[in-house]
């Protein structure tokens, strides 16, 4: 285990991931759409969000232990879905699923994961997890995908909302992303300076689409692969769509991609568990609200009928404390924890944990609280949020 004692910030992670991760990969987790300024938002609205500075308060005894949607957490923090993990690092879900197991947190697996629904039962001995499924157009291929998410000890399912139709990301264009990179010059070129991430990755034989390849109908190869998942996201996806993969799952509910108050209600009115406030990274709808701004009146719409989350920016532990103020009951991390496992793997995304969780419990302490259930927006500067 490398001594990561001097890792001191997210942005710590993210400068040495930028280093080992192939550029069109690191592009992948560090873009938005169009010209990026949703994407920008998401991170730089939270540093507007001024912190109350309380003294003379007992410090002892604090506690950022929760629950979301039930379950017991080491604090309100989640690993968002996202997809293709295991380009930024060999087995980069797996690392995942085993650092949050350890440190006690939620793990989501994106349907577009490289290392499948049972590489993470296999790896984590059947330890429950989330699972965040895209709706296709192959309705027969989701049933069997959420057979096998119950199968797996899939605990809650994820459904994304606002991936119908796909954003314009440049940088993926430019880059001509695929999983695994094709053997151009420009790509050999580029592996050629990151040696580490290519022993890892002969050392696996997770290179391509888990969950998909060897379980979709005639895809039997990368080509087939690539043009069957371009076709596979359904525009056509409503209200109806989450009713009926309410009914087929059965279990815990999390819809993803809520932005809008009427959207939430809507949400709420559907009989899921939990929704997340997210513009999906700000890789969708580029000019949207960030995260954190569109946050506060969803939660005070609906926050007595449904729990509210949300993911989008968050890179401290002051970042989910802001959130946790505002009215989020958890939070997602996506990008924080792709550089995190860019830069260690597995150890660099325990190091993450560690830092958000450090950042989040003294921060608390500061602002005159012991418990994250104690916090709201008391503990902010009126006309900060």
């Amino acid at each position: 285990m490398p001594d990561l004692s001097k890792i001191t910030s997210i942005e710590d992670l993210r400068v040495i991931a930028k280093r080992r991760v192939p550029r069109m990969f690191y592009d992948y987790a560090d873009s938005g759409a169009w010209t990026e300024g949703t994407y920008r938002a998401n991170e730089s609205d939270f540093q507007k969000i001024k912190l109350r500075q309380r003294v003379a308060v007992n410090m002892e005894g604090r506690s950022t232990r929760t629950t979301m949607i039930g379950q017991e957490v080491a604090m309100p923090v989640a690993i968002a879905p996202t997809g293709m993990t295991g380009m930024q690092h060999a087995d980069g879900e797996i690392l995942g699923a085993r650092a949050a197991k350890a440190f006690g947190i939620p793990f989501t697996l994106s349907t577009m994961s490289i290392c499948s629904l049972e590489d993470i039962a296999e790896a984590t001995d059947r330890h429950p997890f989330w699972f965040q499924l895209y709706v296709m157009r192959d309705r027969d291929f989701i049933e069997r995908l959420i057979e096998r998410a119950r199968a797996a000890n899939v605990s809650a399912l994820q459904l994304t909302l606002d991936l119908q139709i796909l954003g314009q990301r440049h940088k993926d264009i430019k880059n001509g992303l695929t999983a695994p990179p094709k053997p151009t010059i420009k790509n050999l070129i580029n592996l050629a300076t990151k040696p580490r991430w290519c022993m890892g990755m002969l050392g696996t034989k997770r290179r391509t689409f888990g969950n998909i390849a060897g379980h979709a109908k005639d895809v039997k190869d990368l080509s087939s692969l690539s043009s069957w998942t371009a076709e596979q996201f359904d525009p056509t996806l409503s209200w109806a769509d989450v009713e009926w993969i309410k009914k087929l799952w059965g279990g815990k509910l999390i819809l993803k991609g809520i932005m809008d108050v009427e959207d939430a209600r809507f949400a709420a009115a559907s009989g899921a568990d939990a929704l997340i406030v997210s513009n999906h990274g700000g890789r969708q709808l580029d000019g949207a609200p960030s995260s954190i701004a569109a946050l506060p009146a969803i939660a005070e719409a609906v926050g007595t009928e449904i729990e509210v989350w949300m993911d989008g920016g968050i890179r401290s532990g002051q970042d989910v404390l802001k959130a946790r103020a505002l009215g989020a009951h958890g939070t997602m991390i996506g990008r924080s924890f792709l550089y995190a496992l860019g830069a260690f793997g597995e150890a660099g995304v325990t190091r993450a944990l560690q830092i958000i969780h450090k950042e989040l419990d003294i921060t608390m302490a500061f602002c005159g609280r012991t418990s994250i259930d104690e916090v709201d927006s008391s503990i902010l500067l009126p006309g900060t949020f």
